[in-house]
């Protein structure tokens, strides 16, 4: 079978060094944002007093430990945790400093009889987790039967916490604006669990599975990681430009 034109080897040469240099560049600025409004996903700013080693009081905290409540019973009793529906409070928390990683999924790629398992990184989508409660630790933890419920436990609170309070009024919108829109995902294995994450306006791709069987045929690894999707580049809007010209059409209509 022949590759397609858009993915010959010199082509996903030229899109493999695209497609790190917008990565090492919008991961930086990305960072940066993070580390200016770092303080804003600390738990407490929406918890207060629900969360351990704080007493600040916060207005709407009671509903919003309720809520926070509710999911975590629909979750951690569910499959793959099964643990205890009970939620103490105030909620134990380890950490706050914030960690990005880059979304990490397996792909089954079939060329003919031929297929292998894959694991395809999305170099521009990344999960947002509390500094040692990413997705790989919690998948890991899944994977083994042996852990201590309170650790597993752990392990789930921490995602939630980062959902709970990504979801509050304004910070969705302030990311958006910065070309940065975040979002809750579900991973089939980690079950209903809402898992945070970041993405950038420019998108990556998956190529076909013949481009991806014959590029980890080469490098002699079962990995493969999306690349650029050019036309995203040229595509990028404002929000506010969006808005701006909307306002313009409704006041006047003219071409």
């Amino acid at each position: 079978m022949a590759i397609d034109e858009r993915y010959t080897t010199q082509r996903m040469l030229a899109l493999r060094k695209v497609t790190r240099a917008v990565t090492e560049l919008l991961r930086g600025q990305l960072k940066d944002h993070l580390s200016t409004l770092g303080p804003i996903f600390r738990p407490r700013t929406v918890l207060g007093e629900y969360v351990e080693g704080t007493k600040d009081t916060v207005r709407g905290a009671e509903k919003t430990f309720k809520e926070f409540a509710a999911l975590y019973e629909a979750v951690a009793t569910a499959k793959p945790y099964s643990l205890p529906k009970e939620i103490k409070q105030p909620v134990e928390f380890d950490s706050w400093s914030l960690e990005i990683l880059p979304v990490e999924y397996n792909h089954t790629a079939r060329l003919g009889s031929e297929s292998k398992v894959v694991v395809i990184t999305s170099p521009l989508k990344w999960v947002l987790a509390y500094a040692g409660y990413g997705v790989e630790p919690l998948r890991q933890m899944v994977a083994d039967s042996e852990r201590p419920s309170a650790e597993v436990r752990r392990f789930v609170v921490h995602p939630l916490l980062m959902h709970v309070v990504a979801k509050q009024a304004g910070l969705s919108q302030l990311f958006e604006s910065l070309h940065f829109p975040i979002r809750a995902e579900r991973f089939p294995e980690l079950g209903e669990l809402p898992i945070t994450v970041i993405t950038s306006s420019i998108s990556t791709l998956r190529p076909p599975d013949e481009v991806i069987i014959e590029s980890t045929e080469i490098a002699g690894r079962d990995s493969f990681e999306e690349v650029v999707r050019m036309e995203d580049i040229g595509r990028m809007r404002s929000p506010l430009q969006d808005r701006l010209i909307e306002i313009v059409k409704s006041h006047d209509p003219k071409p």
